[in-house]
């Protein structure tokens, strides 16, 4: 069975390639016997180069391997992206000023204390007790005074939805310098799942961009966009930062923001017609813990007139998706974006207290709270992913907000292990002082896949994908073998090592075929074997 979405209709039988056969000779006698006219000649003609273009697909004639006869792999991302529309041009000068005006409040009402100590908890495996939560981050009542006071200050002034400033809905992905490795993989997998939304691909400036990729990308239905154009990026400390502002300057209306090491398994399009998004504006997915926010929190963002508990049962948010309705929830986009702005001085600590978590994953939430915003939270909990044969975790799996009842999984946020060919397969790498890559997980005996891609065996675990009734894996390294011999990140090498582990692992097989041999190209074609790697 052809899993993977091939267009049957090359799939021919043989007794169906025989009656055309039959019926284009008898045609044919007619034709040029005497009584076809011109028109019928060409109709002939034409009939026969579509014969042979069939006939090749199904024999794979003019190929230089003999292996075993299978489907062809579905339509190449190129071809499929070229239907996709790019995004709407965005009004740099306005959004500047935007960000101007934001910028001006945030600078006159900074948080108290200004640098708050970053503790961590005695332990790191053990969610904290009340008592520990409470008593763990050290502010005093009259900087709890001025924090509070400054954040209604806050809020009062933040700016109005600006009209005809944005439009339509697409994906937003943050990548730039290594993380853009990672999201070739994201952004291959979402053409590959069959997503046709234009997609916005953000860096911080010039120099995290990849000569030519962004490019490459524009043909793709995907565009590049600088931070830098927007505001001084020199003020982001840390990267955690970047995020809430490629979503604030994105051009979309509503959005669909994925960090670079999400790899999408099932086509996220369908989610903006999904209830959840329609009733609410906002979908967050869950993260493993409850909240363990200071609980002088609620008091400083105005949910209750003293230190609280109230955000203690509150499932905290994992924010390597989520979606946005700017229109309906732009205040509480800017609220976060205030918390985002003092969030490595202040309020990452304040709302994790340095627990697992610490960034911009809870700003979200907390800004929703604060300003008694509607959001939906994705009811099914988060599942681990692992390592086949080990109890290495590889990522998470997130569910799809379409289903409510019955968790189907979505997205794979590779947190831990992150799928970027160059990292998986390159050798020597790591010795380029333009481009350094640590060791890749082959070169390296002590990574958790290294005997799997050095042993040619499937990396996720068995028992969960069969449990699960999904298999993604051949379609990621589909889309990493797009990556290392048809981008601008190609290498002979890298393609030869990323070809063989896919024939050898899943049954993929790469030859040249009919179209390659009429140009004279070296280009292959990729074939899905009958059979699948274990």
């Amino acid at each position: 069975m052809n899993i993977y979405g091939d267009d049957p209709s090359f799939s021919l039988k043989p007794h169906l390639i025989r009656n055309i056969i039959r019926k284009f000779i008898r045609f044919h006698r007619g034709a040029f016997g005497g009584k076809g006219s011109p028109r019928q000649q060409v109709v002939i003609l034409l009939g026969w180069f579509l014969l042979a273009y069939a006939v090749t697909r199904y024999t794979h004639f003019w190929t230089d391997s003999s292996s075993n006869a299978g489907f062809i792999c579905g339509t190449p991302k190129h071809e499929r992206s070229q239907a996709v529309s790019l995004p709407n041009p965005s009004d740099k000068e306005k959004l500047s000023q935007i960000w101007k005006t934001l910028q001006t409040v945030f600078d006159a009402y900074p948080p108290q204390p200004l640098n708050l100590t970053l503790k961590t908890f005695k332990s790191i495996s053990e969610f904290p007790s009340l008592e520990d939560i409470k008593n763990h981050t050290k502010i005093s009542k009259e900087e709890a005074r001025a924090a509070r006071t400054a954040h209604i200050e806050v809020t009062k002034k933040l700016p109005s939805y600006p009209d005809r400033t944005f439009s339509g809905h697409g994906i937003v992905m943050l990548a730039g310098g290594r993380y853009s490795g990672f999201a070739t993989t994201g952004l291959g997998m979402l053409r590959e799942v069959g997503s046709k939304l234009p997609i916005e691909v953000w860096v911080k400036d010039q120099s995290e961009e990849w000569e030519g990729w962004c490019t490459e990308l524009a043909k793709e239905g995907t565009v590049c966009r600088r931070l830098s154009d927007y505001m001084d990026v020199s003020l982001l400390e840390h990267g955690y930062q970047l995020k809430i502002s490629s979503i604030l300057f994105s051009s979309f209306e509503q959005l669909l923001f994925l960090d670079a090491d999400n790899v999408p398994i099932r086509n996220p399009d369908f989610a903006f017609q999904s209830k959840a998004f329609i009733d609410s504006g906002v979908v967050l997915w869950p993260d493993y813990w409850k909240h363990t926010g200071s609980p002088l929190l609620p008091y400083i963002v105005g949910l209750s007139d003293q230190a609280s508990e109230v955000l203690r049962n509150d499932q905290t948010a994992e924010s390597g998706q989520l979606m946005w309705d700017k229109k309906r929830h732009w205040k509480s986009l800017c609220l976060a974006s205030y918390y985002n702005y003092y969030g490595p001085q202040h309020y990452y600590t304040m709302i994790s207290q340095g627990w697992a978590g610490w960034g911009d994953k809870d700003t979200f939430t907390v800004a929703l709270r604060s300003l008694r915003q509607k959001y939906f939270m994705v009811p099914h909990p988060l599942k681990t992913l692992f390592v086949n044969g080990t109890s290495h975790g590889i990522g998470m799996l997130q569910a799809d907000p379409t289903n409510e009842i019955k968790y189907e999984p979505m997205f794979l946020h590779s947190n831990i292990i992150k799928w970027s060919i160059r990292e998986f397969l390159c050798v020597n790498c790591s010795s380029s002082s333009s481009d350094p890559v640590a060791l890749s997980a082959v070169e390296n005996p002590e990574s958790a896949i290294n005997p799997h891609l050095k042993g040619h065996h499937r990396i996720f675990k068995t028992e969960d994908m069969q449990s699960m009734a999904i298999d993604p894996e051949p379609l990621i390294w589909k889309s990493m073998e797009h990556t290392a011999c048809r981008s601008v990140w190609k290498s002979k090498n890298l393609c030869g090592k990323t070809r063989e582990h896919m024939k050898l692992t899943f049954g993929y097989d790469f030859r040249r075929g009919w179209r390659s041999h009429l140009l004279g190209t070296q280009e292959q074609t990729c074939y899905q074997s009958l059979r699948y790697g274990s």
